[in-house]
């Protein structure tokens, strides 16, 4: 718990140093491999802190973990590629100081090009969508306020399931325990690797800046089939930055198998930007699935 509080108070000095997001009311944008079979065991020594923001002095797998939450809350934004079930897809994604994204998706319905900016959402952006809409290439829209009139986000399911701030406030989380596993190899780079074992439930839970619905959502998504279990596998590199997530369940009815990639941490030249107003047919408020699956 007292780790976790150092986390906190660290989080405040990076949001506050960080600056606001730009762009983001939907007329803008925002600113700027296989493995080896892993061999358990102990966690190293404390070693020296690379470059960077600053780190709990705990490196125990749970110490590390918190620094990784920290790492990721300070980089903000990240490209992502990944697969949830049968929706893949890959593009810049924000998770601070507001959601954004831009992805290629492959979904079980088919291919689009999905932008969202806050609480604003673009999908098409190929010619199926212009002959469609008078040769307009993209559809904009928003989802329904929530009961108390706030505007809700966009596939705030898809958020929720790629943003890794989520993932590891859930491996972190009071009564979950953490393993290293070892080093690995990882494209051209050295990583280590996690594992944690916890519940849909006890993930969703986790999540306490989230609203209730969001929870609900999360929980349901992490949960197929009524799955019990959740095994997440979370490997680092030497900045402990998240560079890949894999999320394993299995229930009475139904197994979880996503795993997400994220590189190019707080790339200046990540974007996610609305397309031009002239291309762009408004077609109001429409619901979402609540999840990506």
């Amino acid at each position: 718990m007292a780790a976790r509080q150092r986390l906190a108070a660290l989080s405040v000095v990076v949001l506050l140093a960080g600056g606001a997001l730009t762009g983001c009311d939907g007329g803008g944008g925002t600113g700027s491999g296989s493995s080896t079979s892993p061999s358990p065991t102990t966690a190293p020594a404390t070693s020296a802190t690379p470059t960077g923001p600053a780190k709990p002095t705990d490196r125990s797998p749970h110490g590390v973990l918190l620094s990784a939450e920290l790492a990721m809350q300070t980089a903000r934004r990240a490209k992502v590629s990944y697969r949830l079930g049968s929706d893949a897809g890959s593009g810049p994604l924000f998770w601070a100081p507001k959601t954004a994204l831009q992805i290629k998706r492959s979904t079980a319905g088919g291919s689009e090009e999905l932008i969202v900016v806050d609480t604003v959402a673009y999908r098409g952006g190929d010619a199926a969508t212009a002959a469609r809409q008078g040769g307009k290439h993209w559809e904009r829209f928003t989802v329904p306020p929530a009961p108390d009139g706030h505007k809700e986000v966009p596939y705030a399911g898809l958020f929720d399931l790629l943003n890794p701030v989520e993932a590891l406030a859930a491996a972190t989380a009071d009564g979950v325990e953490a393993t290293l596993l070892g080093e690995e190899k990882l494209d051209d780079s050295t990583v280590e690797h996690y594992r944690v074992t916890t519940t849909a439930e006890k993930y969703a839970a986790a999540q306490t800046q989230l609203p209730q619905s969001r929870r609900d959502g999360l929980r349901a998504a992490l949960a197929p089939g009524g799955s019990h279990s959740l095994t997440l596998d979370l490997w680092l590199n030497d900045k402990d930055q998240l560079v890949k997530l894999q999320r394993t369940g299995s229930g009475d009815s139904g197994r979880a198998d996503d795993s997400v990639l994220y590189s190019d941490h707080a790339g200046a030249l990540l974007s996610a930007q609305a397309p031009p107003e002239t291309d762009t047919v408004d077609t109001g408020v429409r619901t979402v699935p609540p999840t990506a699956r």
